[in-house]
């Protein structure tokens, strides 16, 4: 393979900014970026405009269809393809795209998930286009990234109401600025957002064999491996040539699509990876993070591999998340999170930082919420990912700008340190001035806001919206504070401010060991919350202080954030209901069957000594046939009060009693079950156990 002209291919099939400044009239093109630079309506006649080049320039790429690609509440985007033909009479067509397609589509509003938003008979829903991420061609079809809303209104969608919270954060966070003189002359302030993608990569065609794998994303079994990551040998190890030649690939179709697909590399478990871009704005960076992993899956497709997005594929061994690491910026490039030298004299930073402290102890709940999935339970708290437990992480140098602003004390200016590795000839370079704590939820890593809580196949929509809803309406009370304290007296009322919030609001922050038994002690001494399970998390949503707040930024009506609750909580029921159904069938299908098969082996292995002489000693056989026999038994009982949990589990009109039935009944069931079920696999014969293993699955890439 010859080597790869990244800049010629980059963004090749993307409507990008260079496209349309290359093929819109410059009038037409200034109008758009005015447009939505100042969140205004677009005119239509200049959509028309904008469909005509587009379409031009898919045709000439070989597209031959459109769709509007929208992220409904399934967890997956959705689309539905329109070609370009258009009759004109003996038979004859042309392609044809007007601006009335671009701007709006339509779709069954019922057929997708609202919470109680939609009635069935309640059809018709509509799909917009957001000019403020690029169109691009996938699979010879345009895709146009579109909001997706009811006949109604009702937003039915993850990219409204993050759009929304980016309008109202801009609007907060200006006002701020403004208060320190804008100097750059800033008009916007947006948020950026790097998402970590991480993944297991398998044979497909052990994948396929796994009934668990195909239908749920994760093993419902699986006895632990005689080697996990003990070793710690994987972690940045050498890169498999199997798995490099996928990488390899995935960068390029990633950077055809605009993607800036940058770091890669080996995480921590076995066969477990990590892809990281590189900062963007971030409604683009969500639309290109869901991308991601459609792409990941299609790439792995053609190298015989099965890309698992799964928060945990694999039970014992590392589940898979996906940092949001958060910033926000103005228009004009600055950081708004950047402490600088003197963080302590930087009066912006201390209210930025201030706002998002406050904010996170104040609404910890909701933000634990919009990370919370049934596969996500698995991950957090499991040694290798934060608690359930929302905290802060600052760095020592940042806690200490803490503790001394605190006791109304002075700091002086942050004095970076260089790295001495006691190696004469190895250059000399700074340290970053604050170290890196892997095992906090929320932390501080320089000039930007590490979320480690969300899960690998979670949209970053949802955990991008509540940040920037939160520091809106905690900026927006600094700004009522701050604007109306005369120029001369604004230091002195920043320091008072700062002090008092850190004062009020230090519980959320703790630089520890977040994996500690003591830490969950000492948060619930805080009181912080420990919200273990979704049912426990997503009714979060339904507090009214979390609807007021959204309802007051104008991100969601009270209704719709309840239509999230109720989807929420409904998905958790039926993911659970989907697996225990799942473990049913493979132990009844295809472990116990299997499991009697070696029996008789066993017990055909006992006659045949006995059949011998008396004194042939069967000893070890028939021990590990008493062992088989009542294991198998036991499998069985277990099997039978799942299917009786299962059984209980009715419909209710209130969905939180549906789901803590299903956490308190269901889910311990299965667990009991597969307990039966992995200690049979440590002593069934290999030939007789009916699937791969943890061993057979995490090592079969090379």
């Amino acid at each position: 393979m010859g080597m790869t002209n990244v800049p010629e291919i980059f963004g090749s099939l993307v409507f990008s900014d260079e496209v349309m400044h290359e093929r819109l009239p410059n009038q037409t093109y200034r109008a758009l970026k005015e447009a939505t630079a100042n969140n205004q309506p677009l005119d239509p006649d200049i959509a028309q405009q904008v469909a005509s080049a587009m379409k031009t320039w898919a045709v000439e790429k070989g597209a031959t269809h459109y769709t509007h690609w929208f992220q409904p509440m399934t967890g997956v985007t959705a689309e539905k393809h329109d070609s370009f033909i258009t009759p004109v009479g003996d038979g004859k067509v042309i392609m044809e795209f007007s601006g009335k397609e671009l701007v709006r589509g339509e779709s069954d509003a019922s057929s997708f998930p609202s919470g109680g938003l939609r009635s069935t008979f309640e059809a018709r829903g509509y799909t917009a286009w957001d000019p403020t991420s690029p169109a691009f061609i996938k699979d010879d079809t345009l895709c146009i990234p579109s909001i997706f809303c009811s006949y109604g209104g009702q937003v039915l969608d993850k990219k409204t109401p993050l759009l929304r919270s980016i309008q109202a954060m801009d609007k907060q966070a200006m006002r701020i600025v403004n208060i320190f003189g804008n100097p750059t002359n800033a008009k916007h302030c947006h948020s950026s957002v790097g998402g970590e993608q991480e993944y297991f990569l398998i044979d497909r065609d052990l994948f396929n064999e796994r009934e668990d794998l195909v239908t749920t994303g994760r093993t419902l079994f699986g006895a632990k491996p005689p080697k996990g990551q003990e070793m710690e040998d994987h972690y940045f190890g050498t890169i498999k040539p199997a798995v490099k030649a996928f990488m390899a690939d995935l960068d390029v179709e990633l950077w055809k699509l605009g993607v800036y697909s940058k770091t890669e590399h080996n995480e921590v478990a076995p066969s477990q990876h990590e892809m990281a871009p590189i900062y963007t704005e971030t409604n683009v960076g969500t639309d290109q993070n869901q991308l991601t992993m459609e792409i990941m899956k299609s790439v792995a497709k053609k190298h015989n591999l099965a890309c698992l997005i799964h928060e945990k594929p694999f039970a014992g061994i590392n589940g898979s998340g996906k940092h949001n690491n958060w910033s926000i910026t103005t228009d004009t490039g600055i950081n708004l999170f950047k402490p600088g030298k003197d963080p302590y004299n930087n009066l912006q930073f201390l209210v930025m930082l201030a706002a998002v402290v406050k904010g996170v102890d104040e609404y910890q709940d909701l933000l634990r919420a919009c990370v919370a999935s049934p596969g996500n339970d698995h991950r957090l708290g499991a040694d290798e990912a934060p608690p359930a437990i929302v905290s802060i992480y600052l760095g020592d140098d940042l806690l200490a700008l803490e503790n001394a602003i605190e006791a109304g004390e002075q700091m002086e200016a942050i004095k970076a340190s260089e790295m001495k590795s006691g190696v004469k000839f190895i250059p000399k370079f700074k340290k970053d001035n604050t170290d890196r704590n892997r095992t906090s939820p929320f932390a501080f890593t320089g000039n930007k806001f590490e979320f480690r809580m969300v899960g690998s196949s979670a949209s970053l929509a949802g955990p991008n919206t509540m940040l920037n809803t939160i520091l809106a309406e905690e900026l927006e009370g600094f700004a009522d504070i701050l604007e109306a304290v005369p120029e001369d007296e604004l230091e002195e009322h920043v320091r008072a401010l700062v002090q008092k919030t850190f004062k009020e609001h230090s519980r959320i922050i703790f630089n520890g060991n977040n994996y500690s038994d003591e830490w969950v002690v000492e948060a619930e001494r805080r009181g912080l919350e420990n919200l273990r399970t979704c049912a426990d998390a997503f009714p979060a949503y339904i507090r009214e202080k979390n609807l007021a707040l959204v309802e007051k930024h104008k991100i969601y009506t009270r209704e719709e954030l309840t239509s999230r609750y109720e989807i929420s909580m409904d998905t958790y029921c039926k993911t659970l209901h989907i697996e225990a159904l799942t473990m049913a069938d493979m132990v009844k299908k295809s472990i116990y069957p299997s499991v009697l098969a070696y029996m008789t082996t066993v017990a055909d292995s006992i006659r045949l000594k006995e059949a011998i002489s008396d004194n042939v000693p069967h000893e070890s056989e028939s021990e590990l046939l008493g062992s088989l026999a009542a294991l198998s038994d036991s499998l069985m009982k277990k099997c039978k009060s799942l299917e009786a949990a299962l059984s209980g589990a009715e419909k209710s009109e209130d969905i939180k009693v549906e789901a803590d039935y299903y956490r308190d009944n269901v889910f311990p069931a299965m667990q009991e079950m597969r307990a039966v079920a992995d200690e049979l696999e440590t002593i069934t014969a290999k030939d007789y156990w009916p699937f791969p293993t943890y061993t057979d699955l995490i090592y079969s890439v090379n």
